[in-house]
């Protein structure tokens, strides 16, 4: 193609994006508003996040609830709903936990795994 035949008025340049403004100022009624009333978006109460050892499906000793509830704790207070290892580390560290044991198999498997010794 040469450059006339570009700037030949023969051809329309249309624009395909939607505009998405439009569509959401329409009010559109809804058959059944779930919402409770006063409620709007980001405005709803906090989620329920407490371990509730009694919905599970078996009993955990004191040890374990324990560490579910101080990892629930750090997760409101920080604002991180998907901690990584590191901190859940931390969270078992400020409980007291440390190696004092040299390392065994891990639960669950057949062989023994070989773990790096404590440093």
């Amino acid at each position: 193609m040469s450059s006339e035949d570009l700037n030949s008025s023969q051809y329309v340049i249309t624009d395909r994006r939607r505009n998405a403004g439009e569509r959401r100022k329409r009010s559109i009624p809804v058959a059944l508003d779930r919402r409770k009333k006063g409620e709007r978006r980001g405005e709803r109460g906090e989620r329920r996040r407490q371990v509730d050892p009694t919905t599970c499906e078996r009993d955990y000793n004191d040890e374990e609830i324990a560490f579910m509830k101080a990892m629930d704790q750090y997760k409101r207070d920080n604002r991180r709903p998907f901690p990584t290892w590191s901190e859940v580390l931390e969270v078992l560290r400020a409980l007291g936990y440390r190696r004092v044991a040299e390392p065994t198999a891990l639960p669950g498997f057949a062989e023994a795994a070989s773990l790096p010794p404590k440093g």
